[in-house]
């Protein structure tokens, strides 16, 4: 490859790279501005100033430490819950033997191709009927299983060295331990990338939490960035600077995790 073709092509992914960083880094600038700047037309791409007021106006107006909390527990609780259901049954298809297994997994994975919205009602009927409504629990339960996380743990399982296995069978491991002493260290990555994944999706929740919950001290931070606009008048300063503290705890916790979630995503993409 020529000099020319190198230079055609790292251009070409820094644009990309431009294009795909400039929301977040215009909702940072604006978070910084005045009502009056970030009001002016054609809109400013740098503030003038680093204007903190907005910042303060948002823990002013609402409760963000209490929304942050609630999507901090109800997003660590899912990952929490994913992480064990999912690796247990991802240990069942991989290594227990019994009638059914494939057609049974095959049927786990079909619920994959259930959109969601479509249980979004069966799901609110069955929490109401249990006077769950405006509670942790409605908003925790129902994601506790996942079978892209089975699916994802269950094929790196497949990729660990059957000898092993072979090895701690010989000297006396039954499942438990070799569950909790070999499969779940080895496969850090994969857990790695499915907690990643599972806390930044239920972090960005916004559809459930607000059918179930009514109170104020229930909300999430989804739903506490939407109070940011009124129907007089929206401040785009200030829904920008809430959106800045919402995406700070994900954008930690991607930056952490991001080594362990690409060797996860990989992990058995190549074999021999």
């Amino acid at each position: 490859m020529t000099s020319l073709q190198k230079g055609i092509i790292y251009g070409l992914l820094l644009c990309a790279a431009v294009l795909t960083l400039y929301p977040i880094l215009y909702t940072v600038s604006a978070s910084f501005m005045t009502s009056g700047e970030a009001a002016t037309s054609p809109p400013k791409l740098l503030p003038s100033s680093l204007y903190l007021g907005n910042y303060a106006e948002v823990t002013d107006l609402l409760p963000i430490g209490r929304f942050i909390g609630n999507s901090f527990l109800i997003s660590t609780a899912i990952m929490l819950g994913q992480l064990l259901t999912a690796s247990m049954a991802a240990y069942a298809f991989s290594f227990l033997r019994f009638a059914g297994r494939s057609l049974l997994f095959g049927l786990f994975l079909s619920t994959m191709m259930i959109p969601w919205e479509v249980t979004v009602i069966p799901n609110y009927l069955t929490v109401k009927s249990w006077d769950w409504l405006d509670s942790y629990k409605a908003l925790i339960v129902p994601f506790l299983a996942s079978a892209f996380g089975v699916f994802l743990l269950r094929q790196f399982f497949l990729q660990l060295p059957r000898e092993l296995f072979e090895a701690a069978r010989i000297d006396g491991c039954g499942h438990i331990r070799i569950f909790l002493r070999i499969v779940l260290p080895l496969s850090k990555p994969a857990l790695v990338t499915l907690g990643v994944y599972s806390f930044l999706n239920h972090w960005n929740m916004y559809l459930w939490p607000l059918l179930v919950t009514n109170g104020e001290e229930m909300r999430t931070v989804q739903i506490g960035i939407s109070m940011l606009q009124f129907e007089e008048m929206t401040s785009w300063n200030l829904v920008l600077a809430g959106v800045v503290l919402v995406l700070l705890p994900s954008l930690l916790l991607l930056v952490l995790g991001l080594k362990q979630l690409v060797r996860g995503m990989t992990a058995g993409a190549v074999k021999g």
